[in-house]
C-alpha cells in the first residue's frame, strides 16, 4: 500500500519506536484517508484531525531541533486535542491550554530551520482547505529532511 505524504510526515518526525507508539495512535495514521472518505456532514471533524496531525508533527521536529520545552508543552496539547471526538471538543482543547501556544511564540529564540518550521505550524492553523493542507505537508516533508538534529546524536555520546 502506498504511503500517504501526511503519513510519511508524521513517520518522520516521529521516527523513534517510542514516539510513535506514544504519539501515532493508528486514527492518527488514517486521519488524511477518514478525510478523503468522510461524509459532508463529517467533513470538518475529519479535517480537524488532519490538521492536528500535521500540526502534531511539526511540533515534534521543532521540539527534536531546538529541545524546546515550549514545543514540547504544545506537542502535549495537539495530542490531546486529537482525542477529542468533536470539533468543539478539539477547540476547547486548545483554548484550555491557549497559553501554551502564547508561550511558543514568547521570547523565543530559533534558528533559521525553526523558523521555518514555526512558519509552516502557523500555515497549518491557518489552513481552510485541503489544496493548503497539502501544500504545508509537501514544504513540511522537503524541509524534515534538511533539519540539523545532530545534536541529538552529540548527547547520546
Amino acid at each position: 500500500m502506498l504511503v500517504s505524504p501526511y503519513q510519511r510526515l508524521l513517520q518522520t518526525a516521529f521516527a523513534q519506536p517510542a514516539d510513535a507508539s506514544r504519539y501515532l495512535h493508528p486514527t492518527t495514521l488514517a486521519a488524511y484517508r477518514a478525510f478523503e472518505q468522510a461524509d459532508p456532514a463529517d467533513i470538518a471533524y475529519r479535517f480537524e484531525r488532519v490538521r492536528l496531525g500535521v500540526a502534531l508533527a511539526l511540533m515534534k521536529l521543532l521540539a527534536d531541533l531546538g529541545d524546546l520545552e515550549e514545543a514540547r508543552h504544545v506537542l502535549q496539547v495537539l495530542h490531546r486535542a486529537l482525542k477529542a471526538p468533536s470539533v468543539a471538543a478539539i477547540d476547547a482543547t486548545i483554548q484550555k491550554d491557549a497559553a501554551a501556544f502564547e508561550r511558543l511564540y514568547a521570547d523565543l529564540y530559533v534558528n533559521d530551520e525553526g523558523e521555518q518550521l514555526l512558519h509552516l505550524f502557523e500555515r497549518t492553523l491557518d489552513a481552510d482547505s485541503q489544496l493548503l493542507m497539502d501544500d504545508v505537508i509537501r514544504e513540511a516533508l522537503r524541509l524534515a529532511p534538511q533539519l540539523d538534529f545532530s545534536h541529538l546524536s552529540d548527547e547520546d555520546e
